[in-house]
């Protein structure tokens, strides 16, 4: 179980609240977010891979983006992607399109039932955090968003970090 030290736990001000214990602690409850979030999205109506599912939200993020680029953001070889992209549309949920201005690069685009999938993909995740989060009490629920909201705080004004590492 992760113990991450309540707002009464009295150790969470101890020599056991220093950065690497509790980095130790957050990896252990993100594995379990992870889980979750992977479980609500295999109930989903259509079961992608995770490779398919960044691919899709990359695309969404970026509409029109051409295949080197979805191979960049996803730091996978263009010949993987190229199939990626072939399985995506073989299921209905990605067109390519030529680039109107330049014949030889292909445009990437989700279709409507691509946008479809990935909204009921991100309303199960949401309905299964929210269930997570309503377990907890309000306090906790509280003390977990200042925590969040601190750490990507940190993360993004942190010296050397671009607020991409990790994607």
């Amino acid at each position: 179980m992760t113990d991450l030290g309540g707002p009464g736990d009295h150790r969470a001000r101890g020599p056991g609240d220093g950065p690497e214990v509790v980095a130790s602690q957050i990896a252990d409850a993100v594995e379990k977010l992870t889980a979750l979030w992977s479980v609500a999205a295999q109930e989903a109506s259509l079961r992608l891979s995770l490779h398919q599912l960044r691919a899709l939200r990359t695309i969404q993020a970026t509409p029109g983006l051409n295949l080197t680029a979805l191979a960049d953001g996803l730091d996978i070889g263009l010949p993987t992607a190229s199939r990626l992209c072939d399985r995506l549309a073989a299921a209905g949920l990605l067109e390519r399109a030529p680039h109107p201005d330049t014949r030889r690069e292909v445009q990437l685009w989700l279709t409507t039932h691509g946008q479809h999938v990935l909204g009921d993909v991100a309303d199960r995740r949401a309905q299964a955090l929210a269930t997570a989060l309503a377990a907890m009490e309000p306090a906790e629920r509280a003390a977990l968003r200042r925590g969040l909201r601190g750490f990507l705080t940190a993360r993004d004004t942190a010296p050397g970090t671009d607020g991409t590492e990790g994607r």
